[in-house]
């Protein structure tokens, strides 16, 4: 996966967006996976205040395509999805645009101030590196792991409440 950073108009973007067959790039996307994936993020919200946030889209929207790449489309699900609204601003959302093959992690600013951008970075990278090497579940589910590791570190509770802010079911955008 690349990470387009550009927010410039796009036509290969747009066009990318309207060629794209999904039912030949997502087939790894089993309802069993998606459950397992799920488990993975509760698994990951274990012992810490933060919340992990797993998206899975298709494609860009057609009509915000030409405009709009990956990585503004995910800070738009961040909002979108109320990631950003947990108690201590702990939200971390797990991005995957499978037309575009971008892996992004916006993280809330309570987070953000113990983690640098190349952490984050570093992560996706690792996981798009994985993912290339046809381990798409196995990277996606390593990558929560490192997040709720980072969670953790920063945001341990010896006492995990129940409560939950945000759901732990993977969304899939198709």
């Amino acid at each position: 996966m690349v990470q387009d950073n550009s927010s410039q108009a796009s036509f290969a973007r747009l066009w990318r967006q309207v060629a794209f067959v999904p039912v030949l790039h997502s087939r790894w996307l089993t309802p069993e996976a998606r459950a397992r994936l799920t488990a993975k993020v509760t698994e990951a919200e274990i012992g810490h205040r933060g919340e992990v946030f797993l998206i899975i889209e298709n494609a860009l929207p057609i009509q915000a395509a030409y405009h709009t790449n990956a990585r503004a489309r995910a800070v738009d699900l961040f909002s979108d999805y109320r990631v950003w609204d947990t108690e201590e601003n702990t939200g971390v959302l797990v991005y995957v645009n499978i037309c575009e093959q971008s892996l992004d992690i916006i993280a809330d600013r309570g987070i953000s101030a113990h983690v640098s951008p190349t952490v984050w970075r570093a992560m996706c990278d690792k996981a798009v590196a994985g993912i290339a090497s046809k381990k798409v579940e196995e990277s996606l589910a390593d990558l929560v792991d490192e997040v709720g590791q980072l969670l953790r570190q920063y945001y341990h509770l010896e006492q995990d409440p129940a409560g939950n802010e945000l759901s732990d079911a993977v969304v899939f955008l198709k």
